[in-house]
């Protein structure tokens, strides 16, 4: 029932009067306790967002809820891999085998695209815009997002032919990343993926024995290596490595192009210079028959 005397109805206080303290002590049950209140304050707010919507004249009532202040707890840092770590740990998967490279297909996936471990192991063929040359022509992968937001992102030539290997001749209603039993690779089994090539990683490198790698780390690391070799705009990013939106941080959005752009500066490069396209004898040779 909706109270009508002022009072919150919660616990019998008001809103004006004093706060009803946090237990003290601390470790698993005050960890408990805030995760509690936190998930008990928000179905509070959609409560009262709910009763304001369809009962207009609670709207005062529904308005002093949505005041009342959450509790201020520490935020963890962000943990990302940093250049050498990220080649690491690309280069752990052993390519000489099957499994191997589907393994680094994954890694070079999430790097390449930011995107979370459920949205990857549920891209299908038919979500790949593969160009006929991919140094040349542009491509993406449709990714499907929380609330089953749909985002486009840009590929990478190099991430491009590693997808083309990988799917050949498939029929485009199959998932793209399958298991060892020909099934669809879960988010679990990604997870598992990249704590298993991290495992590789931090026996040689001990900053990322420090970390807890998880494709989430992965999907961290995508913005802010390409922010720190494009420029520090804020208008990057969020559109296709944190959000299918970019309000929690700006209200701009980024276009297809800007974000294509930005992933060129940060692309996995093979360190062979490219013979130039006035070298290539079947190149000029074609141009001439022309």
């Amino acid at each position: 029932m909706v109270p009508t005397d002022g009072s919150t109805g919660y616990g019998g206080g008001s809103l004006s009067g004093p706060r009803t303290s946090i237990p003290s002590g601390c470790g698993r049950n005050s960890r408990l306790w805030n995760q509690h209140a936190k998930s008990a304050s928000g179905s509070i707010r959609s409560l009262a967002r709910f009763i304001g919507l369809h009962s207009p004249e609670y709207l005062h009532w529904c308005g002093q809820l949505q005041t009342i202040a959450l509790k201020k707890v520490a935020r963890k840092l962000i943990a990302y891999l940093e250049k050498d770590e990220l080649d690491a740990l690309l280069k752990a998967p052993d390519c000489r085998t099957a499994q191997g490279r589907r393994d680094y297909v994954v890694l070079l996936f999430l790097y390449n695209t930011g995107a979370r471990a459920d949205e990857v192991a549920h891209v299908q063929i038919g979500d790949l815009d593969l160009g006929v040359a991919s140094s040349r022509d542009a491509s993406s992968v449709v990714l499907r997002g929380k609330g089953n937001k749909l985002r486009r992102c840009p590929l990478w030539p190099k991430t491009v032919d590693e997808l083309r290997r990988l799917v050949g001749q498939r029929a485009a209603s199959q998932h793209v990343f399958l298991n060892r039993r020909g099934q669809p690779l879960t988010r679990f089994g990604i997870h598992t993926l990249v704590e298993r090539h991290a495992a590789k990683v931090a026996a040689k490198l001990p900053s990322v024995a420090k970390k807890r790698v998880s494709p989430h780390t992965i999907r961290h690391t995508t913005q802010p290596t390409c922010f720190a070799q494009v420029w520090t705009s804020i208008l990057f990013g969020l559109g296709w490595a944190m959000s299918a939106s970019a309000r929690p941080t700006c209200m701009l959005k980024s276009t297809w192009e800007m974000k294509a752009k930005a992933l060129v500066k940060c692309e996995i490069k093979d360190g062979k210079p490219k013979k130039p396209w006035r070298r290539d004898s079947g190149l000029m040779e074609f141009l001439r028959t022309l």
